[in-house]
C-alpha cells in the first residue's frame, strides 16, 4: 500500500464537496505510511475512486492545528 493509499482507507472525510463536477469530491485527512498527516483530494464515480491531488497541510497559513478546520 503507498502513502495515499493508506491515507484514503485509514482517513477521515473533513470536507465535502457534493456539487463538483463532473463528480462529487472530497478531502480526506489521513497518515501516510511514515506516520505524517496528508490531505487527500479525491472525485468519486460510481466504484472509481479519482485522484485529484495531495500534499501535506500547511498549520501556518491555511489549517488550525487539527489539520481539520480552514483559518478563517
Amino acid at each position: 500500500m503507498n502513502d495515499v493509499e493508506a491515507a484514503i482507507m485509514n482517513g477521515e472525510i473533513i470536507e465535502q464537496y457534493p456539487d463538483d463536477y463532473p463528480y462529487p469530491s472530497c478531502l480526506i485527512l489521513g497518515l501516510d505510511e511514515k506516520g505524517r498527516y496528508i490531505h487527500v483530494l479525491c472525485a468519486l464515480s460510481g466504484d472509481v475512486v479519482c485522484l485529484i491531488t495531495t500534499y501535506e497541510p500547511d498549520t501556518k497559513e491555511k489549517w488550525n492545528n487539527d489539520l481539520k478546520t480552514r483559518r478563517g
